[in-house]
């Protein structure tokens, strides 16, 4: 049977897979192949370049025909591949005799010995791995972050001046701007995302428990180590872990994922503050001709691009938790836990992919209902009063806050008018009484 968005069991590869279909060439099982294809082909050119006796005198010419194998991979050569791991029942070592193939359709037959020389199948994928990770983050991750950002910082712009009441505890607070309550999330993504442009994608590479053995004991005079540090960072362009164990240790990778996590937690955040904005009538949404939203209420224009930003957030980030508390573990010189949850990174990625989208959409879909903000902020004339309270403490009045507890600290309703009286009776110059009575919860916004 094929798989089919019908029929697929996760809902990433079935319901969303038009959001994320671009991660598939990054995290699919074909991908994974294709990178570690990749490693294998640059590692050869890289002993050739050294070159090792043997190899002195390849045909340099040959390095774009080999490149090519990785460069023209697809599905047919994947496949290929997998029938060969059903009689190994080893992934990488199917890659090794399907590129043994290649060479012996080339001619490189003397030459095919070389191939995966003095390596153990984690040098492949701890190399492989983080670089897909490192281009699915530079190719789909950021610029839909980067998108998300831009639209709450056009937003920012545009609500500058709306003055909105704060809510603390749920309950009516000083009064701040719409545009600054989101350069508070603006701000927060901002710093997180130079945190993680500050973690290294580090890979390990040093034969079967990271010492060179067998490439050292083959060419002792060889600086491997130097070898191994310019074929990661020069070549594949990560950084090489050393000294490691038979894999990588995943302290870099444990560091990404737990700040993808805070990003989307603040997301999160983000997601539940416009929910409660658009219950509170701030907002009202877009409608869309022909949409539905509730089998039973014919009025309802429910927030669910929030909502499902917030689940499938909720989801990417206990995946991300299980990653980096997982993966810096491993028994001894290494067991095989990292490679079996490893399968699944790209499975965070894609709910969060979701999660942006959705926010993203939330957002477009918003229409500002200007006289709801300012109906809460006339009906709350209570919050001036820590203006009053303060002004009267640069005047040295005494008690004042205790004089504006005592006007606001009630079941009764307090307007424009009732703390116009109040400041009437306060024993202060007829300047301070103006001051005070020019101040609105409309304005009383500070910074």
């Amino acid at each position: 049977m094929n798989i089919t968005q019908l029929n697929a069991i996760s809902p990433i590869d079935g319901r969303y897979r038009g959001k994320i279909d671009k991660l598939a060439n990054y995290f699919s099982e074909e991908a994974l192949i294709k990178y570690r294809v990749r490693v294998e082909i640059e590692y050869f050119i890289a002993l050739c370049e050294i070159p090792l006796p043997q190899l002195a005198n390849f045909n340099t010419d040959l390095f774009e025909d080999l490149r090519k194998i990785y460069i023209n991979f697809n599905a047919d050569d994947a496949q290929k591949i997998k029938d060969i791991e059903k009689i190994t029942n080893h992934d990488v070592k199917a890659v090794e005799y399907f590129i043994k193939e290649k060479f012996d359709a080339l001619g490189l037959q003397k030459d095919k010995e070389f191939i995966h020389f003095g390596l153990t199948s984690q040098d492949i994928n701890n190399t492989a791995v983080p670089l897909s990770i490192k281009e699915a983050m530079n190719d789909v991750f950021v610029p839909q972050y980067l998108e998300v950002l831009k639209k709450l910082q056009e937003l920012v712009i545009e609500w500058s001046d709306i003055s909105m009441l704060a809510r603390t505890h749920g309950q009516p607070a000083s009064p701040t701007r719409l545009g600054k309550e989101i350069d508070v999330f603006v701000v927060r993504l901002k710093e997180q995302f130079n945190l993680l442009n500050d973690i290294p994608s580090a890979a390990k590479f040093g034969g079967a428990t990271g010492n060179y053995n067998a490439h050292k004991v083959a060419y002792p005079t060889i600086d491997w180590k130097a070898f191994g540090t310019e074929f990661v960072q020069e070549k594949l362009g990560l950084q090489h872990s050393f000294p490691t164990t038979q894999i990588e240790h995943y302290d870099h990778m444990a560091a990404l994922f737990d700040t993808l996590k805070r990003i989307n937690t603040i997301i999160i955040d983000l997601d539940r503050d416009f929910w409660t904005y658009v219950s509170m009538d701030y907002f009202k949404q877009k409608i869309k001709k022909g949409e539905v939203g509730s089998s039973a209420m014919p009025h309802k224009v429910n927030p669910i691009d929030f909502e499902n930003s917030e689940g499938n957030l909720g989801i990417a980030n206990a995946i991300f938790e299980h990653l980096s508390a997982k993966l810096p573990i491993s028994r001894l010189q290494r067991d095989l836990t990292d490679s079996t949850v490893l399968r699944n990174v790209g499975v965070p990625f894609g709910h969060t992919i979701i999660g942006f989208t959705s926010t993203l959409k939330g957002l477009n879909k918003l229409l500002l209902n200007k006289q709801k903000f300012e109906d809460d902020l006339e009906n709350n004339w209570a919050v001036v009063a820590e203006a009053i309270q303060t002004i009267l403490r640069r005047e040295a009045y005494p008690n004042p806050y205790e004089a504006l507890k005592g006007l606001t600290r009630t079941n009764a309703k307090i307007n424009q008018e009732s703390i116009a009286n109040f400041i009437d009776t306060l024993e202060v110059s007829t300047e301070i009484k103006k001051e005070l009575k020019a101040i609105t919860p409309a304005n009383y916004t500070g910074i």
